[in-house]
């Protein structure tokens, strides 16, 4: 169990870091997708370590799991339709899906 622990500690460091230095929105959502497996990977172990076996953060985990397919799935169709949508000369000073300014 401890090296299910230490690997959901490693995929939050990695979520966390690729969420706050990534400039491109595509990454910045996979970079939080692997946050939220490591969440997921801890609570399974945590409910694992208890003593009666609990099914409670089991449902929460199948939850969350269909959660986050759906908002992963508004955000990638907002990420298309950003990324298809002509560029006006007032959007020149905010930054694209991609991340770079104009």
């Amino acid at each position: 169990m401890t090296v299910y622990l230490s690997l959901s500690g490693v995929l939050f460091l990695i979520g966390l870091h690729g969420f706050f230095t990534a400039r491109n929105l595509l990454r910045r959502l996979l970079a939080l997708n692997v946050l939220t497996t490591a969440v997921f990977l801890l609570f399974v172990v945590m409910a694992r370590l208890a003593e009666p076996l609990d099914p409670v953060p089991h449902a929460i985990v199948l939850t969350g799991i269909v959660v986050t397919v759906s908002t992963t799935a508004v955000a990638l169709a907002l990420l298309v339709r950003i990324a298809g949508r002509p560029r006006d000369e007032d959007d020149d000073a905010v930054a694209g899906p991609r991340g770079d300014a104009g």
